[in-house]
Order: structure tokens, then C-alpha cells, then sequence
């Protein structure tokens, strides 16, 4: 089976929006052929195909395959390097600070760093999840990711990153110690105590997306107890951050949601703490230059004292590097 190859060199991409060239590459990816081949399909002339040849060559998208000698005529064949090309490309704001794109597991800490390291660098953040962070960032979507996935052997994180980045350097450094739980109405007048009460007819439950590590733990809970998905009144009611699960809870539309301590505490509700995580920070080793500004705010007091003022949070180890 040929496959699908992703190209984020931006300088690739901007040679395909020349429509003349990527229909040539086009060609070449159904079958080799010559500038005269080319040139007949195309309507043009050999010299016309060769210009832009020379270009898609030199952008190694596309290489000499063979070469034909009938008589004293010696035929070029070219082909493309791959068999189909998935473009992408971050479009970020042009200033003199740097633009860096987070996307993973939400984080209320993450929220505050962005804001203390505002002089020298915006961090943008696109809160998708643990796993489709790491996913985003294998695809070259964003310049670092968050997560807390608890693998079965009992580790967070490294062994999924291990399988997603089996030909990359990656460094992956914790950024907090966090306390989850379930995260209550405040008084908790129905009474809630664990797992097993989602499934009671009048207990309203909001859930997070699917490949958050919070779902992937929950998911897990839930096949370990036998208690079937469907059972629970909200289990399809989906949000992206432990904020918009806690704001839902506040506002009356639910009763109960997995998620962080500091969460529930802004949103004034009750919480039930079930388990400490490993939240780390995981960002190609080739970025880590870029990313030095964030890397040493992680080893301040400054930074310490600012987890210290979110319930939950435990900074014994912030700043350590795993990978």
C-alpha cells in the first residue's frame, strides 16, 4: 500500500501554489514520465515542463527515476517522491515575539504562564486532548503539547510518546503534580459519592472529548467496574477543558464531571479527589532553543509560588526532565 506523506516546509508549500508546478507533480505521482511526455499532456513546450521541473527538483519533491537510450536519444523518466502529500501549514502573527502553538491536555497552570511570559513570547493554545495533542504534534500542528496518560504498565506519558516519536528526539519535562476527582454541585445535595452513582437515573453527568487523558482514565474506570456507557445521563455531553466542565456544573445544566481540583475550587463547587497525575510538557528536542523561555520560568520561585496558589497542584517536581 503507497502512502500518504506530510509536508510542512513552507517553502514547499509556496512552490505548490504555483497551480502549473503541482499539476506536474500531480502527474508524476500517477506515473514517471519525460519533459516531452509532459510537455504533450500539458499543451507546452519541453523547455516550459523543464523550468518548473528544475524547481520541483530542487524542492526534493520529485527525482530522476531512469534513463532510456534508444539509438542516440537518451530520455529522462522523473517521478515524484511521494505518492500523495498532505500540506500543512500554521499560519501564525507576524510581530517581534515569537508565536508558539500549544495544543493537548487542558491546563490552568499553562493559563497563567502564558500570561507571565506575554513580553517575550505569545503562547497560543489549542486544547484537543492528551493524545490528539501528541498526534497534533507529531504532525507538525503545533510546537509543544501537554499530558497525563496513565499507560497500563503504570507510567504516564513516556510510553505513548515512545510509540508515537519512535524516530524523534523529544524531551518531555514535568510541569505539575495535579489532583483529580469528581467535581460537584456545591453542597452536593444529591448525594454523589463514586463511580457507580453516574448511572442513577437523576444524576447528570458532563464528559470530556475523547483522547483527553481525563476520558482515557474515566473510560478505563468504567470497563474495570462493568458499568456500560450508556447507562450514564451525559455521557455523550462533551467539552475540551476542566474550566467549561466545572463552569456547566456551576451554572445547573450538570451535577457531576471528572476533573481538577483547582477547576471545581474556581467555580465554587464540591470535590471528591480521587487520584495525584503526572502532567508533563513534550516538545521536539530541534525546538527546544524556541522554547528556552518557557523551559526556565519552570525552574523559578516565581513559578512555585504561583501553582501554590492553585488547590491541587504540587510542584515538588516541576522542571524535571523525563525524556
Amino acid at each position: 500500500m503507497q502512502k500518504v506523506e506530510s509536508l510542512h516546509a513552507f517553502d514547499q508549500i509556496k512552490l505548490l501554489a504555483d497551480s502549473r508546478r503541482l499539476e506536474i507533480l500531480r502527474l508524476l505521482m500517477a506515473a514517471p514520465a519525460t519533459l516531452t511526455q509532459l510537455a504533450r499532456t500539458l499543451g507546452q513546450s519541453p523547455a516550459w515542463v523543464r523550468h518548473h521541473i528544475l524547481a520541483l527538483e530542487s524542492a526534493d519533491l520529485i527525482e530522476m527515476s531512469e534513463t532510456r537510450t534508444t539509438g542516440k536519444v537518451t530520455e529522462k523518466f522523473y517521478r515524484a517522491k511521494a505518492s500523495a502529500l498532505l500540506l500543512q501549514e500554521m499560519i501564525l502573527p507576524k510581530s517581534k515575539k515569537p508565536a508558539l502553538v500549544f495544543s493537548g491536555s487542558h491546563d490552568l497552570a499553562l493559563e497563567g504562564i502564558a500570561e507571565h511570559l506575554s513580553r517575550y513570547v505569545t503562547l497560543l493554545s489549542l486544547p484537543v486532548g492528551s493524545l490528539d495533542g501528541l498526534v497534533n504534534l507529531r504532525q507538525g500542528l503545533c510546537h509543544l503539547s501537554g499530558s497525563h496518560i496513565l499507560d497500563e504498565s503504570g507510567e504516564y506519558n513516556t510510553p505513548t510518546i515512545r510509540h508515537l516519536f519512535p524516530d524523534r528526539a523529544m524531551d518531555v519535562v514535568t510541569l505539575a503534580y495535579r489532583t483529580q476527582g469528581w467535581m460537584l454541585t456545591a453542597g452536593n445535595p444529591k448525594g454523589i459519592r463514586g463511580l457507580a452513582d453516574l448511572s442513577r437515573p437523576k444524576v447528570r453527568f458532563v464528559n470530556r472529548n475523547e483522547g483527553s487523558g481525563t476520558r482515557l482514565w474515566l473510560d478505563a474506570e468504567l470497563r474495570k467496574q462493568g458499568i456500560p456507557a450508556e447507562t450514564i445521563h451525559g455521557y455523550g455531553t462533551v467539552v475540551k477543558t476542566h474550566s467549561e466542565a466545572a463552569a456547566l456544573i456551576a451554572l445547573g445544566q450538570a451535577d457531576i464531571s471528572l476533573g481538577l481540583q483547582a477547576a471545581a475550587h474556581q467555580h465554587g463547587l464540591d470535590f471528591i479527589p480521587l487520584f495525584e497525575e503526572r502532567y508533563d510538557l513534550v516538545l521536539p528536542r530541534a525546538r527546544e532553543k524556541m522554547l528556552h523561555p518557557l523551559l526556565d520560568y519552570l525552574q523559578t520561585l516565581d513559578f512555585r509560588k504561583s501553582l501554590g496558589t492553585l488547590p491541587g497542584y504540587n510542584s515538588a517536581h516541576s522542571g524535571e526532565q523525563i525524556l
